[in-house]
């Protein structure tokens, strides 16, 4: 598709359809964005699809509008806004940008620089690309919403441990909070060697006896649970956890039996790693500080990308590829799209071999 002037390329979706349909995801040419006094203007380089992204193209009916979707990016920053301070042209970066602005799959994309990391300098755009969403939601569920530093102990059990945010919430636990005995929940062979290699202490099968199965890895109980899904699960939830015990949630269940929690005084708790750029503050730039300090540990060889299958180049028919492997559910980690094919290095953290990467065209 030849790009008019003042205009760039773009992959949108203007109705609800399958994944699977040619018109669920549009190449598409839009003007090239205007840039805020905060703003990043970035080159992109590769995208990764998170369910959100899923989410919005098959639940948010743009009413015949064309919307760009598109969360997390890596790229190569362009042009600054006139108040920016943390960046500079040339600079690597990656972020998972605002769910209220247009999104990542386009060639240029602006972003408030307050919401951006430097890229880990270790890993290409297509691994970086992988980590930004899960990495904050990890983050704040970890630190943020049940406090863990560290000194701090305990068994933490972790629900869906080998899909895109469990990993990381294993990883990060067990870089930054090392005296936390952390428990993932998968189902298969190989989900469980996955999250083994990232660092678990301990697997358990999520579709065989939850209860006799932490009952023998923690008598008294877990201390704290994280959990991408929560609908029907707080009775189970609270006969795992010991007495003033907490669990953190980013699922969307429509109800939650919250009276079943009260009699060991135990604590919920939403994370939703877009309520700071919804409800922007002081504490914005947070994320900016937690993506550099992410990439440190990555580039230290404390925490390793997420990504699993990378697709090339960034157009509508990966983009639609990709969402059909979200949609399927039971990935483990990530799905990338990248200009560029992905070539997969072979490493390990916590002296497990590594995983095997994929890369697709």
């Amino acid at each position: 598709m030849k790009i008019r002037p003042n205009s760039i390329a773009a992959v949108g979706y203007d109705r609800n359809l399958p994944a699977d349909d040619p018109r669920s995801l549009i190449d598409i040419e839009i003007p090239r964005p205007d840039v805020r006094p905060h703003d990043l203007l970035v080159e992109i380089h590769a995208v990764s699809v998170n369910p959100v992204d899923v989410k919005q193209r098959s639940g948010s009916d743009p009413h015949g509008t064309m919307r760009i979707l598109g969360f997390d990016a890596a790229g190569i920053v362009r042009e600054v806004g006139e108040a920016v301070t943390l960046f500079v042209p040339g600079d690597e970066v990656y972020y998972a940008g605002a769910i209220d602005r247009p999104g990542t799959n386009a060639a240029l994309h602006a972003v408030d620089e307050r919401v951006v990391g430097h890229k880990p300098q270790t890993i290409s755009f297509a691994e970086a690309a992988a980590l930004p969403l899960t990495t904050i939601t990890a983050w704040e569920a970890l630190f943020d919403k049940l406090q863990l530093h560290a000194e701090s102990t305990g068994v933490l059990l972790v629900m869906g441990a080998s899909g895109g945010v469990g990993s990381m919430v294993v990883q990060l636990a067990r870089a930054l909070a090392r005296q936390v005995r952390v428990v993932g929940s998968v189902t298969g062979a190989e989900a469980e060697q996955w999250v083994r290699h990232l660092g678990a202490h301990d697997v358990i099968d999520y579709h065989g006896d939850i209860r006799r199965q932490v009952a023998d890895l923690a008598p008294q109980g877990v201390h704290s649970i994280f959990t991408v899904s929560s609908r029907d699960e707080l009775g189970l939830y609270a006969s795992l956890l010991r007495p003033f015990g907490q669990i953190v949630g980013i699922g969307d269940p429509q109800t939650l039996d919250l009276p079943v929690l009260k009699n060991k005084s135990l604590s919920w708790h939403w994370e939703f790693m877009f309520a700071r750029s919804l409800y922007p503050d002081d504490d914005l730039v947070t994320q900016h500080q937690l993506l550099d300090r992410a990439a440190d540990l990555v580039d230290s060889g404390q925490i390793r990308s997420t990504l699993v299958e990378a697709l090339s180049p960034i157009n509508a028919a990966r983009l639609r590829r990709a969402h059909q492997r979200v949609e399927a559910g039971g990935m483990l980690g990530k799905i990338v799209v990248s200009d560029e094919p992905f070539s997969p290095r072979v490493e390990g953290i916590h002296g497990d071999p590594a995983m095997k990467l994929v890369p697709s065209r």
